[in-house]
């Protein structure tokens, strides 16, 4: 009808305001802040106003937009005739995604924070929405993979914004916080809220015999705020084991590049940081790697809850400095940092099992090192 496609075409005009605001902000140093009104009186404060740049204003007001359009409808998404996301939420979400990672990792800005979910009401609203249904963790990436594949694309993104909250950011997106790729990994993240949905498939939920918030075992349509911590935790880590164990040799394989004498072979560079897909293994310590990673998916597969769990972990320990020798710890170690950082969301696995899989590698790391 008249009034939907005048509607699309407002929204499609207003998708790509937002991309050019947000290349602005992110991919361009920013330049001093000035005086202006709009969204940043109500969100910082008029005395902090003076020290926004112009890019983070417009990027902000922009996004009060985007949140008022979504506000407008009876439902989550931009159209409300129909209980689902439609073309122009798709056209949307993919952009929005690279969005929050690079605004938390480059600016110091976490728009899922209870703040901006004050403030952006519905635009949170419509991310959850996304969240709660079980086909979108099939393309939903985690920061970490956004933030390492946006640069190849878009161009290197400036440091900028809150820098008191840049740099925790950064180490937490990175893994080096020491908590976020860590054991023992808390039952949420912060910065990349976890169980506003469900966080593995359902068939994974229903075996688990996890129940959601609205108290229904491996459904889609709620939450998984509440869910018994363990059962989740012991879910997560036994879907990163199965993917493992279920084609180990060649994960063993791909992991051995990272070998000292892995990935030396002529090949084609790439902009991708980590892009290397010509690269041969280093078949001297591939048999090494494998142990290790046999070793890792024990620990991941443990059944019985948080001792079993422990059990497992010590096991690992005992079996790594058995099976192999100090000679071969670093470089079998680096092999798994190799792997660890070339695991991507969503084609490995979703986050809440990926985290689980960088932790225990790094578990085994430190031991071998």
């Amino acid at each position: 009808d008249a009034a939907g496609k005048k509607r699309y075409q407002q929204l499609a005009n207003l998708e790509r305001e937002l991309f050019s605001w947000w290349c602005t902000l992110i991919f361009r140093p920013e330049g001093p802040g000035f005086s202006s009104g709009g969204m940043i009186g109500k969100l910082m404060g008029s005395k902090n106003n003076d020290s926004m740049s112009g890019a983070m204003k417009g990027f902000l007001d922009c996004l009060s937009k985007v949140d008022d359009a979504l506000a407008s409808t009876s439902g989550p998404w931009f159209f409300d005739y129909a209980d689902h996301p439609t073309m122009m939420d798709f056209i949307y979400v993919s952009h929005v995604e690279r969005m929050l990672a690079s605004a938390a990792f480059w600016k110091g800005l976490n728009l899922r924070s209870d703040t901006y979910r004050g403030q952006f009401p519905a635009l949170n609203a419509w991310l959850d929405a996304f969240e709660k249904r079980e086909a979108y963790l099939a393309f939903k990436s985690d920061y970490y993979t956004h933030v390492m594949d946006i640069p190849p694309q878009y161009g290197p993104g400036c440091d900028g914004g809150f820098e008191d909250n840049r740099l925790p950011y950064q180490m937490s997106i990175k893994g080096k916080d020491g908590k976020s790729w860590d054991l023992p990994l808390s039952f949420d993240d912060a910065l990349q809220p976890l169980y506003r949905g469900p966080p593995l498939p359902l068939c994974v939920l229903k075996a688990a015999e996890i129940a959601g918030d609205n108290g229904n075992v491996g459904a889609e349509g709620t939450s998984y705020e509440n869910a018994d911590q363990e059962k989740m935790a012991e879910a997560c880590r036994q879907m990163a084991g199965w993917k493992l164990a279920s084609n180990g040799q060649n994960v063993a394989k791909f992991a051995s590049r990272g070998g000292p004498e892995g990935a030396k072979n002529r090949r084609k560079g790439f902009g991708a940081e980590l892009a290397d897909p010509y690269a041969l293994p280093d078949d001297q310590i591939r048999p090494y790697v494998d142990t290790a990673l046999q070793h890792v998916c024990g620990a991941l597969l443990a059944q019985g809850g948080p001792s079993a769990h422990e059990s497992a972990l010590a096991e690992m320990k005992a079996g790594l400095h058995e099976k192999i020798g100090k000679d071969k710890g670093r470089d079998v170690a680096s092999a798994l940092c190799y792997l660890r950082d070339r695991t991507g969301v969503p084609r490995d696995l979703p986050l809440a099992a990926t985290r689980q899989l960088r932790a225990h590698l790094n578990a085994a790391i430190d031991i071998l090192y």
